[in-house]
């Protein structure tokens, strides 16, 4: 017997639709899968509403990988990161009176979505983003200076979506895209 006052299970957002989407692509060029079981396993992923129903189509899938993190840190002064570096998963950046300078240029992206926390209460950033990136800065919460941040085409698809979050004080984000 159900009851009038339990919950209807939480629906699925695009987000997890399209992370779900993202690991099928994946498990399929690594040949986990085959294109029949793409096919199938894609129509149920695209159909789907709830996370249990999620859950379960995505089952025949070898288990996901884990998640890396990584933290940069200072009190004061610089933390800087430029040239070829692996790009983890998500990258917490944690500052309280000095300059962040990340450059992504011709960093190695080993997941398509990068998640960049940055916690700066008065220290300034700037990010350098790959030509073809996508970013999102909608989590970040900016007390004093709005960010700075013209969104461009990306020059070809496929390129790394960046999502920058967390808390901005009494500094100024400046994003740009690299020329090359």
């Amino acid at each position: 017997m159900t009851s009038l006052s339990e919950d209807p299970p939480p629906r699925i957002s695009e987000d997890d639709r399209d992370t779900a989407v993202q690991r099928l692509q994946e498990a399929y060029a690594e040949g986990h899968i085959s294109h029949e079981e793409m096919d199938e396993l894609l129509h149920h992923v695209l159909t789907v509403t709830t996370h249990g129903e999620l859950v379960s189509a995505m089952a025949p899938l070898p288990p996901e990988k884990p998640a890396t993190t990584s933290t940069m840190a200072a009190a004061s002064g610089w933390i800087r990161r430029r040239g070829a570096w692996r790009v983890p998963r998500i990258l917490k950046v944690e500052s309280a009176y000095g300059k962040v300078n990340l450059d992504l240029s011709r960093a190695v992206f080993e997941h398509p979505v990068v998640d960049i926390e940055l916690q700066l209460p008065y220290g300034r950033a700037r990010v350098t983003v790959p030509r073809d990136a996508i970013v999102e800065i909608e989590d970040l919460r900016a007390e004093w200076k709005d960010p700075r941040y013209k969104p461009r085409q990306p020059s070809r698809p496929g390129g790394p979506r960046i999502r920058i979050s967390g808390v901005m004080g009494y500094g100024r984000l400046r994003i740009r895209h690299s020329r090359r």
